[in-house]
C-alpha cells in the first residue's frame, strides 16, 4: 500500500503539470460566518466553527450525516452489523485520493480511529472511540471494527467531524494545512478574515461540485453581517447573528430567509465544583429566576424554543419540562434563603462572543438581580473561553449553546468535563443508553435522562437555538436545518 501511495502521489503531480481539470463552474461562492475556527483539523478541537468550514466540504468520514440527521454512506459505501452489535464491517469506496494525491484505503481508517482513541489523543470526542476493542483490515477496501460493548449511536458518531478520516502522511499538519478526501481542498487562509477552498479535480463524486472556489468569510459583528449581505460581499450567512434583521430580508426579493432547527441547547452552565452552585436549591432558584421566553424575545427577537432539559424539541424523544421550574422569583428567593443565601450572592458570568451569549447575558443579569444574585458579566473571546472555562474550569457561570447532536451524555463525564456534575443515577441511564440500539428503548432512556437532569437542574436550561439563515434568493442547496455543526456546500449551486 505504501508503494501505491507513492505512485499515486507521483501521478497526482504529473497530472497537475500536464492536464487541466474539466471546468464545472467559473464562480466563487462566499459564505459568511460569525466565528473563525482556531484551526482546521476537526479531529483536534471542540470549536464548532471548524466543522462549519470543513465538514463534508474538505474532510469526509466513514458515514455521513445529511440535512435530516440521517446516517448515509460516506467513505464507506456500505456496511453490515453483527447480530450482537459488536462488529461493524465497512466496505470502502475505491479509487479515492487524498488531496495530496496519496491513496485512501483501509489502513487510513484504522490509523484515524486508533489515533482518535489513543492515550495522547486531543480529539474533543475521544469517548466516541474508546469502545473500539480492535480493528481488522482484511482488504484495502474493507475495515472490520470490533467493539467491547454495543454502542447505539456508533454509525452516527462515525459520521461526525471528529471521526474524519485522515492520512498518516498529513495528519500532523492538518491544523494549518488540512488534507482530506472531500470535494473541495484547502487553498489558503487569511487569519482574521477568511478561508478559501478550491474544487478538488480528483473528487470521487465530481458531479456534486458546482463551484471553483468557496470562501468562508468571518464577520463577527451582526451589523457588519447585514451590510455584507446587502452589498453582495457574501452570498449567504447560514447562521446570521442579527435576528433583528430577518424581517428586513424577508421583505427584500433579492434574498431568501431560512428558519430551521439546530441541535444547540443554550444553557446557563454552572460550575458544580464551586459553592453555591454545588447546592441543588441554588440551581433550582436560578431556574425559577430566569424567564426563558423573555430571553428568547429580547436576545433572539423571538427565534428560539424554551427548553427545560438538555434535549432538542424537534427530536421524537423530547419531553417538555419547561414547567418544572416556571418563572417564579418569589419561589427563587425562598430557595436561596433555604440554602443559606437570604440576601443572595455575587457571581460572574463568562460570555463568549455569540450574540445569544452577549445579549442573553444582559437579560439574565437583570432577571437574577430580582432575586438578589448580583452578577458581573465578563465578555471573553473563544480562545479565552476554551482555555479558562472549558479546559481550566475557571468560571462561576457561563452561557453557551451546545450544538453537538444528541449530546445529553456530556453530563456523565464528571470531573473530566467543565460542568463538574455528578449523578450516579444519571450515569447509569447513560451507560444503558450507550449500549442500546433499539429506537423505542433508546427513547425511553432519553426520557428518563431528561427528567433526571431537570430534577437536579444540572444546568439552567434556557432555549434551543434556531437556525436563522439569509441567502441570495437564487442560491440553492444550503441546509435549512443543522442536525450537526456544518455548512455543507456540496450541493450549493446557482438556480434560476
Amino acid at each position: 500500500m505504501a508503494m501505491a501511495r507513492r505512485l499515486a502521489a507521483f501521478a497526482f503531480g504529473a497530472l497537475a503539470v500536464f492536464a487541466a481539470a474539466p471546468a464545472l463552474a467559473e464562480e466563487t461562492l462566499v459564505i459568511g460566518m460569525s466565528l473563525e475556527p482556531p484551526h482546521l483539523d476537526p479531529t483536534a478541537g471542540a470549536a464548532g466553527a471548524i466543522d462549519e468550514v470543513v465538514y463534508a466540504n474538505l474532510f469526509e468520514s466513514l458515514t455521513r450525516i445529511d440535512e435530516t440527521g440521517q446516517v448515509i454512506p460516506g467513505l464507506a459505501e456500505s456496511w453490515t452489523v453483527s447480530d450482537d452489535g459488536l462488529t461493524y464491517t465497512f466496505r470502502l469506496r475505491q479509487g479515492v485520493l487524498f488531496h495530496d494525491g496519496t491513496t485512501f484505503d483501509a489502513d487510513d481508517v484504522r490509523f484515524s480511529l486508533e489515533r482518535a482513541a489513543a492515550e495522547d489523543s486531543v480529539n474533543a470526542q475521544k469517548a466516541f472511540f474508546t469502545p473500539i476493542a480492535s480493528i481488522d483490515t482484511p482488504a484495502p477496501d474493507q475495515v472490520v471494527v470490533h467493539l467491547d460493548h454495543p454502542v447505539g449511536l456508533f454509525l452516527f458518531t462515525m459520521g461526525s467531524g471528529d471521526a474524519a478520516i485522515v492520512a498518516p502522511e498529513s495528519a500532523a499538519s492538518n491544523t494549518t494545512n488540512p488534507v482530506g478526501t472531500g470535494p473541495y481542498r484547502f487553498a489558503g487562509r487569511a487569519e482574521g478574515d477568511h478561508v478559501t477552498l478550491e474544487r478538488n479535480p480528483d473528487y470521487h463524486g465530481p458531479d456534486s461540485v458546482f463551484f471553483d472556489r468557496v470562501v468562508f468569510r468571518f464577520i463577527s459583528d451582526p451589523a457588519a453581517q447585514v451590510a455584507a449581505l446587502l452589498a453582495g460581499d457574501v452570498a449567504a450567512i447560514p447562521n446570521i447573528a442579527a435576528p433583528e434583521a430577518m424581517a428586513r430580508f424577508e421583505a427584500d426579493d433579492r434574498f431568501a430567509v431560512d428558519v430551521g432547527t439546530t441541535e444547540g441547547e443554550t444553557i446557563l452552565a454552572v460550575n458544580h465544583r464551586r459553592p453555591p452552585f454545588d447546592d441543588v436549591r441554588v440551581r433550582r432558584a436560578l431556574a425559577h429566576a430566569v424567564d426563558r421566553q423573555a430571553i428568547v424575545d429580547a436576545a433572539m427577537f423571538g427565534y428560539g424554543t424554551p427548553i427545560g432539559s438538555h434535549f432538542a424539541p424537534h427530536n421524537p424523544a423530547y419531553v417538555d419540562l419547561t414547567g418544572v421550574y416556571p418563572h417564579d422569583p418569589e419561589r427563587a428567593r425562598a430557595l436561596l434563603a433555604e440554602a443559606g443565601y437570604p440576601d443572595g450572592f455575587e457571581a460572574t458570568i463568562k460570555l463568549p462572543p455569540p450574540s445569544y451569549a452577549r445579549r442573553g447575558g444582559e437579560v439574565i443579569q437583570a432577571q437574577l438581580a430580582e432575586i438578589g444574585v448580583r452578577v458581573t458579566l465578563e465578555p471573553v473571546e473563544w480562545a479565552q473561553w476554551l482555555e479558562q472555562a472549558f479546559r481550566g474550569f475557571d468560571y462561576d457561570m457561563t452561557i453557551v449553546s451546545h450544538t453537538e447532536p444528541l449530546d445529553i451524555g456530556i453530563y456523565a463525564r464528571g470531573d473530566d468535563y467543565y460542568f463538574g456534575y455528578h449523578s450516579d443515577a444519571f450515569d447509569a441511564v447513560i451507560a444503558e443508553l450507550d449500549a442500546t440500539a433499539d429506537p423505542d428503548a433508546r427513547n425511553r432512556l432519553y426520557d428518563e435522562a431528561q427528567r433526571l437532569l431537570a430534577d437536579d437542574e444540572a444546568a439552567v436550561f434556557l432555549f434551543q437555538l434556531a437556525k436563522t439563515g439569509v441567502r441570495e434568493a437564487r442560491l440553492q442547496g444550503l441546509w435549512v436545518n443543522s442536525p450537526i455543526q456544518a455548512n455543507d456546500v456540496t450541493a450549493a449551486r446557482w438556480g434560476e
